[in-house]
């Protein structure tokens, strides 16, 4: 199901940004970074990082974002626990290593 989530937000992403000047362009170039990033090995693989945070913490993902923060690469993951407060979650997109966070965390034992 997560995985059905993750792949409507891509595709409606562009239907969304249908009325925003410039907005489609400036997305498809973001993509086109993100992949050039993975492909010269900038930033690991996002299905290795899911897989990981979702071991990892309590919660269900239910978006991810990439994006480059003070000259890096950063995953920002939105997790939903039982408790139903959004917890974010910020890790460094080439090492996978958590930079911050928002909202009590829980790691799995």
């Amino acid at each position: 199901m997560r995985r059905t989530l993750l792949l409507l937000s891509f595709l409606l992403l562009p239907l969304l940004t249908l009325g925003v000047p410039g907005a489609a362009a400036s997305d498809r170039r973001d993509h086109e970074r993100a992949r050039a990033a993975l492909a010269d090995g900038q930033v690991r693989p996002l299905s290795d990082l899911l897989a990981e945070v979702e071991r990892r913490y309590v919660g269900r993902v239910i978006e991810t974002e990439l994006e480059r923060e003070d000259g890096r690469w950063v995953y920002e993951f939105k997790l939903l626990p039982p408790s139903g407060r959004m917890i974010k979650l910020y890790l460094d997109a080439a090492t996978g290593a958590l930079l911050r966070s928002r909202g009590p965390i829980e790691e799995r034992r």
